[in-house]
């Protein structure tokens, strides 16, 4: 039985409402630890991919590119003749029979059950040693290869991990080679890879595509950071003072300032410096009627775009520095806490992290036993049986003399309290007396009994 347009149409639909209440329902969830939280955040991802996919989908039926929708619609709608209605009708009934007669043993597979099965889905995603599940990033390859670079220097791991983002601390000569681009566009793919697996529900493209708009602005005014003056439009004083265009009226009055400083006017303004003095002093003078910006590329070096391109992968790199600031922290902590550590304390460290998020896990799926129907504490467990006999002890009148006789006779109290515990009321704690004593003597006349009581008691030994 062939699905017409509408039915897909519906369906789609029904498919969005599903899986909007599972995303509702999964965010409502409060995740057991940061495993849990991991997994639910992709198992989200997940369904608003699929909401996405589904999306697209139905703007396609909606567009109609091949006029089934419309010609479905117009059968609908159009007022069939007296004489046509039931033929038409029948028609539908055989071609509903015919199906079911060809596929009698098709089984119903209920949607509901496979979108449950969402909630379930436990991500496969790859973490090395390094990086802990997320915790750390393993910055270990890029720490290599800058070490072992021209723009690089030697230091420890540590100290690489809390200043690979400080860029500005290279020269610019250094930075405008291939290898020093390369070397950036490495930490950008490791850094937008830990994104997805961390933090898939950030949008990291959109985050680009605004932080490149707001680049191209910047570039063209000059104000990068750690690329000041660099762009196409805003000048340096030193820009400024190396020639002034305004006092030359012809290309022979700019020749007569020689090569050197024909030269270093060009490369202030990122215009090409090589040539014969009257090519120099030609490609000077074009700016006297032509705005830096508005002139044509040829007449710019060529290493100014390749300076541009490193810049917007700095731009980009220090953004996600940004947003990933505490893993980043956290990352430096561990490396230096792991110079003070042997390697066997280090793999029992990291087995105990992973023994811990586990049992953690565990507690939280596993059914409180709770028998004797006792209180629940802070921690959301049963409390001490002890300490439950404890709280009906002091609710009669005779515990408020108990405890009152623990305080002011230490010799009697220990008799009291092995008493107690041989009846199996409380245990030899006496912590828990001394908490309800300023709620159970709230009367002084228990006090004054006792202490009659032992004023007699010397008396008659006397």
């Amino acid at each position: 039985m062939a699905s017409s347009v509408l039915e897909a149409t519906r369906a789609a639909h029904e498919d969005l409402e599903r899986l909007d209440r599972l995303v509702v329902r999964e965010l409502q969830r409060d995740p057991a630890n940061a495993r849990d939280r991991l997994f639910q955040s992709h198992r989200v991802h997940h369904m608003l991919d699929l909401v996405i996919s589904t999306s697209d989908k139905l703007v396609e039926i909606y567009e109609d590119k091949d006029g089934a929708r419309k010609d479905e619609i117009s059968t609908h709608l159009t007022a069939p003749v007296q004489s046509d209605i039931f033929p038409k009708y029948y028609e539908r009934l055989k071609e509903i029979r015919d199906y079911h007669r060809r596929n009698h043993s098709a089984r119903f597979i209920s949607e509901t059950d496979d979108y449950e099965e969402l909630l379930k889905e436990e991500p496969a995603i790859e973490f090395t040693g390094e990086e802990a599940f997320g915790r750390y990033l393993d910055l270990h390859e890029l720490y290599n290869e800058f070490i072992n670079s021209k723009f690089g220097s030697l230091m420890e791991y540590s100290a690489y991990v809390g200043t690979f983002a400080q860029t500005e601390k290279i020269s610019h000569s250094l930075k405008a080679t291939r290898q020093y681009k390369e070397y950036l566009e490495h930490i950008l793919e490791y850094l937008t890879s830990f994104m997805y697996r961390t933090e898939p529900l950030q949008d990291i493209d959109k985050i680009f595509t605004k932080l490149q708009s707001e680049f191209e602005e910047q570039w063209a005014n000059g104000e990068v950071p750690g690329w000041e003056n660099k762009g196409t439009g805003k000048k340096s004083e030193s820009q400024e003072s190396a020639v002034d265009l305004d006092y030359y009226n012809t290309v022979e009055e700019l020749v007569e300032l020689g090569p050197e400083k024909l030269k270093e006017a060009l490369t202030a303004r990122a215009l090409k410096g090589g040539g014969t003095v009257q090519q120099r002093a030609k490609r000077l003078f074009l700016l006297k009627h032509t705005p830096l910006e508005q002139l044509d590329r040829k007449h710019f070096a060529k290493g100014d775009d390749l300076k541009k391109e490193i810049a917007l992968v700095e731009v980009k790199m220090k953004r996600l520095c940004e947003i990933l600031d505490e893993v980043i922290v956290r990352t430096k902590e561990n490396a230096e806490k792991k110079l003070t550590l042997t390697y066997e304390e280090m793999e029992a460290e990291r087995e105990e992290e992973e023994v811990q998020a586990d049992s953690e896990s565990d507690e939280e799926d596993q059914q409180i036993y709770n028998p004797l129907k006792l209180p629940m504490g802070w921690d959301g467990k049963p409390i001490p049986y002890w300490l439950y006999k404890l709280h009906v002890l002091v609710r009669n009148s005779s515990a408020r003399y108990v405890v009152t006789y623990v305080v002011t006779t230490v010799t009697g109290g220990e008799g009291i309290m092995s008493a107690i515990s041989r009846s199996g009321a409380i245990s030899m704690g006496c912590d828990a007396l001394v908490f309800l004593i300023p709620r159970t003597s709230t009367k002084l006349h228990p006090l004054r009994r006792r202490k009659h009581c032992g004023r007699g008691y010397k008396q008659s030994k006397g």
